[in-house]
């Protein structure tokens, strides 16, 4: 087993009034050589956006957008004439492919807090496509759920990408043990905790720390009070 700490406190960061971004890779005008990617998973961003601003339209190409809201909404609008809210328990995916331009707004009262996730796509120059689901009804204490799948290993409520991908999320009370069972002995696991403590896989986690483990093909994980966590299970190479 091997395995890389990401303490919430070594993030990248930027702070421009309405929005204030935490970065768990390399990012924009936040660069470190140590820290450009974990496997397909290129970026992981905690951003905290002011009610009523957002991102303006800009392009995106092959790559696989996920964006999850954790607190608050999200107005999406893209190139493909889709005018979407994402909202807090919701899960959205966006296959940029061939290319697509989409905007992003808080069209809430409130702060939005949400986390965009980019994977690589098994190929380039696929074609675009969006899709996002509601989670809220189905995820169940003490259990994690698949909320994105690669197209050919969906599970039962899971969102797809193009790639050999998988996402969970999970609400843990305290002194709940489990393991974790990879798909893939090729495969690797980045473990976001959003909320609570908890040790993965022997290493302490606090809010916001994340772990990445490969060359393993179990960990072990143990909550020390109610956590939320995020798990993203990816190729290495």
């Amino acid at each position: 087993m091997e395995k890389v700490l990401h303490p919430a406190t070594a993030r990248g960061s930027a702070n421009h009034g309405w929005l204030k971004a935490n970065f768990s890779f390399s990012f924009a005008n936040y660069f470190d050589p140590n820290k450009t990617g974990f496997g397909k998973l290129r970026v992981l961003n905690d951003d905290f956006v002011q009610a009523g601003m957002g991102f303006g339209t800009h392009p995106h190409e092959d790559m696989e957008i996920i964006t999850i809201p954790l607190k608050g909404e999200v107005r999406h609008k893209d190139s493909m004439n889709n005018t979407k809210v994402i909202k807090a328990g919701e899960v959205q995916v966006m296959s940029a492919g061939t290319g697509v331009e989409h905007s992003e707004l808080n069209s809430s009262g409130e702060e939005l807090n949400m986390l965009q996730i980019w994977i690589f796509p098994e190929k380039n120059g696929l074609d675009p496509r969006y899709e996002q689901k509601d989670f809220s009804e189905i995820l169940k204490k003490n259990e994690l759920l698949n909320i994105v799948s690669p197209k050919n290993d969906l599970s039962k409520n899971s969102l797809w990408i193009h790639q050999d991908a998988y996402l969970y999320l999970g609400e843990f009370e305290s002194g709940l043990k489990f393991e974790y069972k990879l798909k893939n002995k090729d495969h690797g696991v980045y473990v976001f905790l959003i909320d609570g403590e908890a040790i993965i896989a022997d290493t302490v986690l606090k809010k916001r720390d994340a772990t990445g483990i490969w060359n393993t093909s179990m960990i072990s994980m143990e909550f020390k009070n109610l956590s939320k966590v995020l798990l993203i299970e990816v190729p290495m190479n």
